[in-house]
């Protein structure tokens, strides 16, 4: 019997990768689980089955935190190529998720799933994450890429456009 205590924890491995000087291994295109329901490229993950829609939406953060949001809050939601993705989610308080990237509605190899149309809109994205400086050079415009997401609360109409006057004013109305 092995002893847990000796194993390294996530965030040990995370640190470790994250403060290493040797270049992060590509990313594969596609990520199988052992049922093959899953998929990935390195911006987003995804459920493959055309039928199939994810309950939540994972949010992947460089410093090795993620936050969920039920779909079933998702309300309205705006690409701009110049700006991002603006995806709005409502409960108790408003919050607003900027995903800013390149290519977010590019078709992946497959041609049937992308960010927006094939994944997000049909509920099919698992999760979203923040990719690192030399995986965004290894995608290039081979595929999409995300830079940044940014997650505010709001609990008036002013505050939020307040705030995207400032992080992304084309989705001011």
């Amino acid at each position: 019997m092995t002893d847990d205590k000796d194993k390294p924890t996530y965030q040990d491995r995370l640190r470790g990768i994250l403060h290493s000087d040797r270049p992060a291994p590509p990313t594969p295109m596609k990520d199988h689980d052992a049922d093959g329901a899953e998929a990935s490229c390195a911006a987003f993950g995804y459920l493959r089955g055309i039928r199939e829609q994810a309950e939540s939406l994972e949010l992947r953060f460089k410093g090795g935190t993620s936050r969920w949001f039920s779909y079933g809050l998702l309300g309205t939601w705006q690409h701009n190529p110049s700006e991002g993705l603006l995806l709005e989610f409502s409960g108790a308080v408003v919050y607003l998720v900027l995903i800013r990237g390149s290519n977010l509605d590019k078709p992946l190899n497959e041609g049937s799933i992308n960010l927006t149309r094939g994944g997000l809109q049909r509920h099919r994205v698992l999760w979203v994450r923040e990719m690192t400086e030399e995986e965004i050079k290894q995608a290039g415009d081979t595929g999409p890429t995300i830079d940044s997401i940014e997650v505010a609360a709001f609990q008036s109409q002013d505050a939020i456009k307040d705030w995207l006057s400032k992080k992304a004013p084309s989705f001011v109305e």
